[in-house]
């Protein structure tokens, strides 16, 4: 799929339906976390891959902050 800004995003290698798309967060001292994680544009699929303190990390539950 491509984005406004010309950008090919990669497809999912799980459902092969949807696109990874980056979502940026910001640290706990403010500083920009460009693509902190990758997620399945397909709602039945849903895939996330992410990094969590250094750690890599795959799975399925996608949460949703209080803050």
């Amino acid at each position: 799929a491509e984005m406004a800004e010309g950008l090919d995003w990669p497809e999912c290698q799980k459902c092969d339906k949807g696109v990874l798309i980056p979502l940026s967060d910001y640290g706990r001292d403010g500083a920009p976390i460009t693509y902190k994680a990758w997620v399945c544009t397909n709602p039945e699929c849903a895939f996330l891959l992410r990094i969590d303190n250094g750690e890599v990390a795959f799975g399925k539950v996608v949460k949703t902050s209080e803050k």
